[in-house]
């Protein structure tokens, strides 16, 4: 039986094409709500949006470079033509520099920095903000901004990249000061840590042996990685009535990581 905790509701979720924004569109049209896909990746599009019908939901896919604020514009424009209001707005988008530079700091380059921060922080700032605005005058709206373990607890040799931690910290210390400031506004901002979850970003680790053998400690609760629809289920009990008294948390989605 369906279950509408987001019926009538409007999701705009960034980095919808693939792993956790996708699952996380899908979860989100199976709970009623109108989704607007937006993802750097444009041959997605029609795919994503058969996907999403099947699950019972209308929407749109806009291709969109979410560290580019004109490309960002443009995005909410064509929102705007089709939605008067906004409900609730996803940042997922970001991904790894390793291959641009990130490292261990002594190692990490200018431009491993430069990229990861962009890909990580300024994209979810944007995102943030083009939500807040358009939620002030309605006074109302939930902003969830998705992090990750490395942003609250250091990482060892197999997880020394020292710009994603950075970015990922900065993403959490902007979404709790975001749910102070406008909390008078009624608008929900919480942010989501996931440990290692079965998608595109972490085949990496998918494929090393070493990684693998080390998941009964990493993730203890299932020695294994989570999947995408472990956060998707997470994103919908905030994004929903049901967590209307939560604003500021910080979830970690991780299977122990953050606890052992």
């Amino acid at each position: 039986m369906r279950e509408n905790w987001l019926e009538g509701k409007i999701a705009v979720i960034t980095g919808a094409a693939s792993g956790i924004g996708r699952a996380t569109s899908m979860v989100f049209a199976k709970h009623g709500a109108q989704v607007i896909g937006l993802d750097i990746n444009p041959e997605a599009e029609m795919q994503w949006l058969r996907d999403l019908q099947s699950a019972g939901s209308q929407g749109m896919y806009i291709p969109t470079d979410m560290t580019s604020s004109p490309s960002l514009e443009r995005a909410l424009q064509m929102i705007r033509d089709h939605y008067d209001h906004l409900d609730i707005w996803i940042n997922v988008a970001g991904g790894s520099g390793r291959k641009h530079g990130d490292g261990p700091v002594a190692e990490c380059t200018d431009e491993g920095w430069d990229f990861t921060l962009d890909l990580n922080l300024r994209s979810t700032f944007l995102g943030s903000r083009a939500a807040i605005r358009w939620m002030l005058p309605r006074k109302q709206g939930v902003l969830i901004n998705i992090a990750s373990v490395l942003g609250l607890v250091g990482g060892d040799e197999d997880f020394a990249t020292h710009a994603y931690a950075a970015s990922k910290g900065g993403v959490i210390a902007l979404t709790r000061a975001i749910a102070a400031y406008y909390a008078p506004y009624h608008i929900r901002a919480n942010v989501i840590c996931p440990g290692l979850i079965a998608t595109p970003m972490s085949r990496r680790a998918q494929e090393d042996p070493k990684i693998r053998a080390r998941l009964a400690t990493l993730q203890p609760l299932t020695g294994d990685f989570g999947r995408p629809e472990d956060v998707a289920y997470a994103a919908l009990f905030l994004a929903s009535d049901n967590a209307a008294f939560i604003t500021g948390t910080v979830l970690t989605v991780d299977g122990g990581w953050t606890v052992v």
